[in-house]
């Protein structure tokens, strides 16, 4: 009876081996099965997909605009479906690894917040698990960047690294001796909301002063239009670029413009980078890493940013003189980091399924002998 019961149970067994990644991966990943996996990685105008080998090589690549965020969470999920089903013509694929910006539960199954998609509380992974056929790993987009900077990019052969993610906000992620560090509810290293500046700039997430109103995509764009917007000598440049339509500047056009020589777009970088150094130099004092991780397209700018970075690190760091320094690098697998990283995460995930399924064959073998030796009246 206790074999039959264990064979009517393989959902919670599926649920098991999923959930129990997390406190695995360091001495996983080296062991986890060579095979490809399919990484997704979910912004809030794109979902982009993409077939990875067990050596972070993309082997194919597809995309599709990300459903209008009013749009039910289905539509969503859909079009992830689509993406997987359509590489899977193509490629034998063994797991599915996404990477979500928003908040995801500990367990890795829900999206608990979306701040460009309408995900609240969604139950995403048991979803497309149920959908493909396959193991499906839900994480946070940073942590999935981190994990692929560790693993193949940036962050190889370091055992403590923080990565810090600058787009349209600042996002992060903790890897400590091979592993991420999550948080009991898992929604950690969201950087980007610590308060710089009490009284600050009010930022979407209802508070004032976050570190990301003063170093991120979103802060860099807003100071050069409100320099344009008030005709300052210095942006004339600027406004003659965009034919005097201030919303059609960009971080890229102004990381352009300063790689151009322009004084007004090189100090605006300047400034978002010394903020940046400030931020870093508050998480070396509470975390202490080796190595500080910088992607996200604002990172494109190279070291018109990070340079000032490192400066207004040295110049922040408590201790300094008198203490180790973790080294300030950019990512080395630009946006391609996410999507990478969740792919080899999934390769955990089918490790375990793989380990599963092969223990239900063998009980289900196991209970087929005894029921033939009952008919057989051998028992």
């Amino acid at each position: 009876m206790s074999t039959y019961r264990e064979l009517t149970h393989r959902g919670s067994a599926r649920a098991t081996v999923l959930r129990t990644v997390g406190t695995r991966e360091r001495r996983s990943h080296l062991s986890a099965p060579r095979v490809p996996t399919v990484g997704i990685d979910i912004g809030g105008t794109k979902v982009a997909a993409g077939v990875v080998d067990a050596d972070g090589n993309i082997l194919e690549k597809i995309r599709a605009e990300t459903p209008d965020k009013s749009k039910s969470p289905k539509v969503v999920e859909n079009t992830i479906v689509e993406l997987v089903l359509d590489l899977s013509d193509r490629h034998d694929v063994h797991a599915v690894g996404i990477g979500a910006a928003g908040w995801v539960d500990a367990d890795r199954s829900r999206i608990l917040f979306a701040p460009h998609l309408a995900w609240r509380n969604e139950p995403l992974r048991d979803a497309l698990t149920a959908r493909l056929a396959v193991p499906v790993m839900v994480d946070n987009d940073a942590n999935t960047a981190a994990w692929g900077e560790w693993r193949f990019g940036a962050g190889r052969g370091e055992d403590h690294i923080v990565m810090i993610t600058l787009g349209t906000g600042i996002g992060g992620a903790i890897l400590e001796d091979g592993q991420v560090k999550r948080g009991r509810y898992g929604v950690a290293g969201e950087f980007g909301h610590m308060q710089a500046v009490p009284g600050g700039h009010r930022c979407p997430c209802g508070n004032r002063g976050c570190w990301e109103q003063y170093s991120s995509g979103n802060a860099l764009v807003r100071e050069a239009r409100e320099l344009a917007a008030a005709e300052s000598p210095v942006a004339h440049n600027i406004i003659d670029r965009v034919g005097g339509n201030i919303s059609e500047i960009t971080g890229p056009l102004i990381t352009e413009l300063a790689r151009e020589g322009d004084a007004m777009c090189v100090e605006l970088l300047q400034d978002i980078g010394q903020w940046l150094g400030v931020g870093i130099a508050n998480l070396a004092a509470a975390l202490d890493p080796a190595c500080f991780v910088i992607g996200g397209g604002v990172s494109a700018a190279d070291d018109l940013l990070i340079g000032p970075a490192r400066d207004a690190f040295r110049r922040q760091l408590t201790g300094r003189g008198y203490r180790p320094e973790a080294h300030i690098t950019k990512a080395e697998l630009g946006n391609e980091a996410g999507l990478v990283g969740a792919a080899d995460l999934a390769r955990l995930v089918a490790r375990r399924f793989r380990r599963a399924n092969r223990r239900r064959l063998e009980r289900h073998e196991r209970y087929e002998r005894y029921a033939q030796a009952v008919r057989g009246g051998r028992v």
